[in-house]
């Protein structure tokens, strides 16, 4: 089993090590609680664009040096930005382990977002933005959040809006930063074979400070729970080939005591396993569609429930009531002891096979020290998921599938 340890920084950022004695990667991650809904109003898709912008410029490199620093001995650099997360990674052979940290450490303290590079990085954007609007299966998404948190920062899609990418300058860059990167609000995780002293010796010598003090914007950041919500059903006609339906509410936080419970239930309606009951009873019984799925996403103070399909329009209406007649049958009789001991099992087998990607176990991790300040591990998760009982399973989802909850969202072909 892997050794994991925590420790925290004079410059007050956390540390998770996970020793892994016969590995010859090492992985590590700064997560900083900053996303798009920490953005300000009319300033959709600031935290993404920093993400990239990162990439672009130091005090002392210059972009292809940073894209170079780690390819030339084969390691990776990447990044990600989530509603309430930006994350920067690195993966590299043990013995350059210094090499990605100073990188990371020069990233984040010395970035200097040049204007020319940020004008350019627009257009990439804009396009990308662009390429998300091709893609129906994922624009849906961004808009029903924009439906179901109307007015709340939360409604935020991640990539922002063209017109908002346009204003940017740099100034909004550096303030963005001087109100978010916080060090206590940051972690940093360390998978390796080098030792927890070795690496706490690495990062004290390259991460010296708190980010945020060392710029001079003094806009202040605070995040503030979504209220209000009020079910809406939406359709809007598209230039896609088929019908494609989301509909949803809002869930629960991460510390609510019905996440499990909801983590479970999901999963076993319309989660990865193939033996899903919306899967088996509407895909695989009537074929009426080919993707089908339910998802649960929760955040710091909330979160949101989704059903989803897609499918041609003549099926359009009959898999509408399949799935109404699946979920009233969920409602009225709840998922039997039988079910529920077989899918408890199977998600337990599913956690368990996740634990062979090294990396995204270290950002699972680091998330659970960002937000609890603590460290949730493998045995803990599964004795979390074995207390859980049948009957907060039945209600939490009569509580997510009650229509009165519901809003919807459908993309009609023109």
């Amino acid at each position: 089993m892997s050794l994991i340890e925590t420790h925290r920084l004079p410059s007050g950022i956390r540390v998770v090590y996970t020793h892994n004695a016969e590995c010859e990667v090492t992985h590590c991650a700064l997560l900083i609680q900053s996303g798009s809904r920490d953005e300000p109003k009319g300033k959709e898709g600031l935290a993404h664009f920093i993400e990239h912008n990162l990439f672009k410029g130091t005090k002392n490199r210059k972009a292809y040096h940073i894209l170079n620093r780690l390819e030339v001995v084969g390691g990776e650099l990447n990044a990600y930005t989530t509603k309430e997360e930006t994350c920067l990674h690195a993966s590299i052979m043990n013995q350059h382990i210094e090499r990605a940290i100073e990188l990371m450490a020069d990233i984040m303290y010395n970035s200097v977002f040049p204007p020319k590079e940020i004008e350019k990085e627009k257009d990439v954007i804009i396009d990308e933005i662009k390429s998300y609007q091709d893609a129906p299966y994922e624009q849906i998404f961004d808009d029903f959040e924009e439906q179901l948190f109307a007015g709340h920062t939360l409604s935020h899609p991640i990539l922002g809006h063209e017109d908002s990418l346009k204003k940017f300058k740099q100034k909004d860059l550096t303030d963005f930063i001087q109100s978010t990167y916080l060090s206590k609000k940051m972690v940093i995780a360390v998978s390796s074979n080098i030792g927890l002293l070795k690496t706490i010796d690495l990062l004290e010598k390259y991460f010296i400070g708190d980010i945020a003090k060392l710029k001079k914007s003094k806009l202040k950041s605070e995040r503030h729970p979504f209220k209000g919500y009020k079910p809406k059903q939406v359709s809007m006609l598209k230039p896609v080939n088929q019908y494609h339906f989301i509909q949803g509410c809002p869930a629960y936080s991460y510390s609510h005591k019905h996440r499990m419970p909801l983590v479970l239930f999901n999963n076993l309606l319309g989660g990865h396993g193939m033996n899903s009951k919306l899967n088996l009873n509407i895909r695989e019984k009537y074929g009426v569609t080919y993707t089908i799925e339910s998802g649960y996403q929760a955040y710091s103070d909330s979160g949101i429930f989704h059903i989803y399909f897609a499918t041609e329009a003549k099926n359009f209406e009959k898999t509408q009531r399949l799935l109404e007649k699946e979920l009233a049958r969920i409602v009225e009789k709840g998922i039997s002891k039988q079910q529920f001991k077989l899918y408890k099992e199977q998600f337990i087998g599913q956690i368990t096979l996740s634990q062979e990607n090294r990396l995204s176990v270290m950002l699972a991790i680091s998330k659970g020290l960002l937000y609890f300040d603590k460290i949730i591990s493998r045995d803990e998760l599964k004795a979390r998921i074995n207390n859980v009982d049948l009957d907060s399973v039945n209600f939490v989802a009569r509580h997510v599938l009650d229509p009165k909850r519901m809003s919807s969202l459908v993309y009609q072909p023109i």
